[in-house]
């Protein structure tokens, strides 16, 4: 990577700060590296440049969705569904929806251009596509790129390969396509896994507890996405069993997120089939026990990884053991550190896209 200097992110927004992350792990590396979002995320997370543009997730947004979109797309669940193409690909998905995406794009232009200006935009060196976007749905920017010997990575994080699929006329000159989630691997042939990135030098470890109250936390962003209604259905049944309090962490600013998710000594993160998330990672990095279904394979490729692992159908009897037990949980503690600062480093993150990038296995 000696000829990459400058490096320029891209993500529609900084979802779960996992963007900013890795520009912040960049520059500790040595990279200038910047990052531009079209919006701005809801639960306050650093930001960059961000162009706050129209149109991006408001109420007639939402509704022009439901009447002109694909309505797969819409559809954010926990479990793994086969699609009808591989690799998953947007296309408009009726004439009205695409008139809308380019009419949207017309009113971007403006503040797309003036924000092109402010970070000198064309003189990078590698540009990286957070959920594999960039401004325009057509990929005319990469395409102008591409002509000027521009390196192009597209990095998959979650619902926008499983929901919206890739835009084909940036998959087609990406240099790199990779993924922060191992199910992606079923979607496309040319993904690559790397692990969620964390900033772990701002995490610290809960203190341990002397309260006899038993706190289990659950952070969904979307509930169908997580098994949410189960998790706190099983959670509250026990309530008359043991001294149980159900810390729910839901549309909350990340500050305050992260604030109750220390307070923690059981937290859940999700049943179904996708896998876990930076909630589940946050959680281990403050030595909190955590428990969350794992995606078929995970454990037989990662043996020695710190989860206590559940599904819909043990997380009742994997409750009740560790609210009976707090020597168990205790257990967990250490290991959840060390597991993060291993595999989810961002640094360690950023310098295996970039061996990736390089053709290093």
């Amino acid at each position: 990577m000696s000829s990459i200097r400058r490096i320029l992110h891209l993500a529609p927004f900084n979802t779960s700060g996992v963007p900013i992350t890795l520009v912040r792990a960049e520059r500790e590396l040595g990279f200038e590296s910047r990052l531009i979002t079209l919006g701005r995320d809801p639960r306050g997370y650093e930001e960059d440049v961000c162009l706050d543009l129209p149109f991006l997730d408001f109420a007639g947004t939402r509704w022009a969705k439901k009447i002109f979109s694909n309505p797969a797309r819409l559809q954010v669940t926990n479990v793994r569904r086969a699609p009808a193409k591989i690799p998953p690909t947007w296309t408009p998905h009726s004439a009205p929806e695409k008139w809308l995406v380019a009419f949207r794009e017309t009113i971007w232009q403006k503040k797309i251009a003036q924000a092109m200006a402010q970070v000198d935009f064309w003189n990078f060196d590698l540009y990286q596509l957070e959920g594999g976007l960039e401004f325009f749905r057509d990929g005319r920017t990469i395409l102008e790129l591409k002509k000027r010997g521009k390196k192009i990575i597209c990095l998959y994080t979650g619902s926008d390969l499983r929901t919206r699929g890739v835009i084909p006329a940036i998959d087609e000159v990406a240099d790199l396509r990779a993924t922060l989630e191992l199910d992606h691997l079923a979607l496309h042939p040319r993904l690559q896994h790397v692990f969620f990135p964390l900033d772990i030098c701002r995490f610290t470890p809960a203190p341990s507890k002397t309260s006899n109250r038993i706190v289990i936390g659950h952070a969904p962003t979307n509930r169908a996405a997580k098994g949410s209604d189960t998790i706190i259905a099983a959670v509250r049944g026990l309530m008359s069993e043991f001294p149980i309090d159900l810390e729910l962490i839901e549309g909350l600013q990340h500050h305050e997120a992260l604030r109750r998710k220390a307070r923690c000594d059981i937290f859940i993160d999700q049943i179904g089939d996708l896998g876990y998330g930076i909630n589940a990672i946050e959680a281990l990095a403050m030595g909190i026990c955590t428990c969350t279904a794992l995606v078929s394979g995970f454990t037989e490729k990662y043996p020695d990884h710190p989860f206590v692992e559940i599904n819909a159908d043990n997380l009742r009897e994997r409750l009740i053991w560790l609210c009976r037990r707090p020597e168990e949980r205790q257990k967990f503690r250490q290991p959840g550190r060390v597991w993060v600062e291993k595999m989810h480093d961002a640094r360690q993150v950023v310098r295996r896209i970039h061996e990736l990038l390089d053709g290093k296995k």
